[in-house]
């Protein structure tokens, strides 16, 4: 490891399972401490908690509980950072999916979706640069988007409009907080093999996932690790100056369509 994230401490939002934990674990290998914020510490996918795992490898961590959609449990998770000297980096990673036909879209539901997808991403960044300004020594937020924030597609509608207005936060905040040294970046994940497209989306050990896998040019399909590396760039000083960027981590299937 390359002790990037040296001395560091980092916010994660759903850090408790899939692409959040695979962030965790990275970022603590690479020497950050790891505020673990999610509804529940125990990963979906079952095994050891993140904070015990973290711990374990010898980095410090804290479990946050914490719903996106509650602004109070948010202020706390970005306070909790306090406990290691303040933020330095935010992944808004917290995200939920819905696919259903445009025209049987409830109101409920696509208050929830952007409530959780959304304004979960929007306040929490706040609550993050607030922190950021304070002690003034910059930092990094990472909103983990989607290649559906890029390109719609069907039956996704309301997920689509969540992930792109994601994308579009990010622009914003860093062309408004470069000047203090704050960097904002997105990543655009492609389908990723999680309890959520296991379970929420069933594409993984379905026929749909081999069907899938010969529409990647990289003819696999992506890992929470895949995500992990690039959010380490991107929170890491090796990406200095690089704000205001979309990475499309999906195997190059969005632009292979």
């Amino acid at each position: 490891m390359t002790g990037d994230l040296d001395g560091k401490t980092a916010v994660i939002t759903g850090g408790a399972s899939g692409i959040g934990r695979g962030i965790a674990t990275k970022f603590a290998a690479e020497g950050a401490n790891v505020v673990v914020a999610d509804l529940h510490p125990e990963p979906r996918e079952g095994g050891t908690p993140v904070v015990e795992a973290v711990t374990e490898m010898g980095a410090d961590a804290i479990y946050v509980e914490c719903d996106v959609t509650n602004l109070d449990q948010v202020r706390d998770a970005i306070d909790a950072a306090d406990e290691f000297g303040g933020i330095d980096v935010l992944v808004n990673n917290a995200g939920i999916y819905h696919s259903k036909p445009f025209v049987d879209v409830t109101e409920e539901e696509y208050d929830r979706l952007l409530a959780v997808n959304l304004k979960g991403a929007f306040f929490a960044a706040q609550a993050a640069v607030e922190k950021m300004l304070e002690h003034e020594r910059g930092g990094a937020i990472v909103n983990i988007s989607s290649v559906a924030g890029l390109i719609g597609s069907a039956n996704n509608s309301t997920y689509s409009v969540s992930k792109g207005g994601v994308r579009l936060l990010t622009y914003a905040l860093a062309s408004e907080f470069g000047p203090s040294n704050i960097r904002v970046n997105a990543i655009h994940p492609g389908l990723i093999q999680t309890e959520m497209t296991t379970e929420d989306i069933p594409i993984f050990g379905t026929d749909a996932e081999e069907r899938y896998r010969g529409t990647v040019p990289l003819r696999r399909s992506g890992l929470p690790e895949d995500i992990a590396e690039g959010a380490l760039y991107l929170a890491s000083d090796r990406s200095s100056f690089v704000t205001g960027e979309s990475l499309v981590i999906d195997g190059g299937s969005t632009y292979a369509r």
